[in-house]
């Protein structure tokens, strides 16, 4: 879920994968802090990509240039590691900012995820990489990410890439290009986000419309033009209610509009962004889980969020109402509450 709180800061409730805000110290300092051999500084970096690109590139982008679509919505955005000159602060300092996080923005400290080792591996390959470098790292559109022969999206690539822009008049294009279109908003649009547009309008949506593919073979529904969506796929289906009170529909509203991003729309947290989170998202439906989860717990860590996860506090956000009807929806549709007294 995306925030905004009274301030007007903007929150990425996915707390990981913000990497290092600031800027680099000198060439002469990282090779002094490198391994000595060439060998041992290749696996040193191999190893910090990897990192990378597990942790960081869903805000900061493969490339390090930020051109993601979390960076539309945060304030401060996602650094541009390509903009940056290799002078300051220094690496040591690089390397507490990883660990510790900055307050009042959605970089967290990974001090809990990482070990120390793990965090000099990242930033170096940072450094390396995006700062000294401007290196394009990993494509993301290859077959070991899970996305084979992916010139068979070649009608969507003009949208990805701006030259066609999203909202250009459908008389205008082609069939091909028409074609393409519907591909890009079906497929592409997740990462990509609008690319290109003549009227900005209203801000968009910020819901996940495709899925990493990472080599499954499950059988779920087909959600895109090309081929099925992954094992998340079945977690962005939402449950059914059974003659829904207006209560219980305007909770509905608010948990796929505010909650879904991270728990799921089927409120397991075992969808693509919640598979990210650690600790992962509490799943709403399992009794073991929900075992001693009271109405009055409930509703506080709705309020005011809980201490050393990604769960925010959404006092600020939603109104009191709006937050009871959160819980009428969930009670309903994931797991009873004891001694909940449905309206």
């Amino acid at each position: 879920m995306f925030l905004y709180n009274a301030k007007g800061t903007t929150y990425l409730s996915i707390v990981l994968l913000i990497l290092v805000s600031g800027i680099f110290n000198s060439q002469s300092t990282l090779a002094a802090n490198s391994p000595k051999s060439s060998d041992s500084r290749s696996q040193a970096h191999e190893l910090g990509r990897k990192i990378y690109n597990f942790r960081c590139y869903y805000c900061h982008g493969y490339s390090g240039d930020a051109r993601t679509l979390s960076s539309h919505f945060l304030t401060p955005p996602p650094r541009d590691f390509t903009r940056l000159q290799a002078d300051t602060p220094s690496r040591e300092n690089m390397i507490a900012s990883v660990r510790d996080g900055h307050p009042d923005t959605a970089m967290a400290g990974f001090e809990n995820i990482l070990n120390i080792r793990e965090i000099a591996l990242v930033v170096d390959f940072v450094r390396n990489e995006f700062i000294l470098h401007k290196n394009e790292n990993t494509r993301y559109h290859t077959a070991e990410n899970g996305w084979p022969n992916h010139e068979r999206y070649r009608a969507a690539f003009a949208f990805a890439t701006g030259k066609i822009a999203l909202d250009e008049r459908p008389e205008t294009l082609s069939a091909e290009q028409i074609k393409g279109r519907q591909l890009f908003l079906d497929t592409c649009i997740t990462c990509h986000d609008r690319a290109n547009v003549h009227d900005e309008g209203p801000a968009w949506e910020a819901s996940a419309v495709s899925f990493p593919r990472n080599n499954t073979s499950f059988s779920y529904p087909q959600v895109d033009d090309i081929s099925e969506a992954s094992v998340y796929a079945r977690h962005e289906i939402a449950p059914v209610l059974t003659s829904p009170n207006e209560m219980e529909k305007r909770g509905e509203q608010l948990f796929q509009d505010n909650c879904a991003f991270c728990h799921g729309a089927d409120g397991t947290g075992k969808n693509w962004i919640g598979s990210f989170l650690e600790p992962r998202p509490r799943d709403l439906t399992d009794p073991e889980i929900m075992k001693g989860m009271t109405l009055q717990r409930l509703r506080r860590a709705i309020e005011d969020g809980l201490i050393d996860t990604s769960m925010p506090a959404w006092r600020d956000v939603l109104k009191k109402k709006e937050i009871d009807a959160l819980i009428a929806y969930i009670h309903t549709a994931f797991h009873p509450l004891p001694g909940y007294e449905k309206e």
